[in-house]
């Protein structure tokens, strides 16, 4: 069967299998857990569909993995603020920031858990201490 399915809002439009594959093989290193949508929804008290809208409109973003490959999104991209959980607000601007340089979601979520030279650590652990100025100036300088 020839993949012309429609992609999970979110994944890459295109690229070359192998490099896909690459990215998806060095995130399982990086990420240390994953959620499917279903767990993203219980975690915020929500319902699965307004999870797929967070995905559609970039607040979160994933990639489709696992055993019976299903889509997930980084356990990180959850902060926990007063105990109710919520999605880190700074990761929309970013996530676009680096879409617009041109990453597919794979790549995206690469360079979030990757430790960046110029910052000294993974951006997403820069995101998560509210320091989203140094990251945007980074992912931009990546234009």
């Amino acid at each position: 069967m020839s993949d012309t399915t429609t992609p999970e809002p979110g994944a890459p439009a295109s690229g070359s299998t192998d490099d896909r594959t690459d990215d998806r093989t060095a995130l399982e290193s990086l990420v240390d857990e994953w959620l499917t949508l279903p767990d993203v929804a219980e975690a915020l008290g929500t319902e699965v569909s307004k999870v797929r809208g967070l995905v559609s409109e970039r607040s979160l973003v994933g990639i489709k993995r696992g055993e019976r490959n299903t889509f997930q999104v980084p356990a990180a991209f959850l902060v926990t603020d007063d105990g109710a959980p919520r999605v880190l607000h700074t990761l929309r601007g970013t996530v676009l920031v680096l879409s617009d340089v041109g990453l597919d979601d794979a790549a995206i979520l690469r360079w979030l858990f990757e430790t960046e030279p110029s910052i000294g650590r993974t951006p997403i652990g820069e995101l998560r201490a509210g320091r989203r100025a140094e990251v945007r100036r980074v992912a931009q300088a990546l234009l």
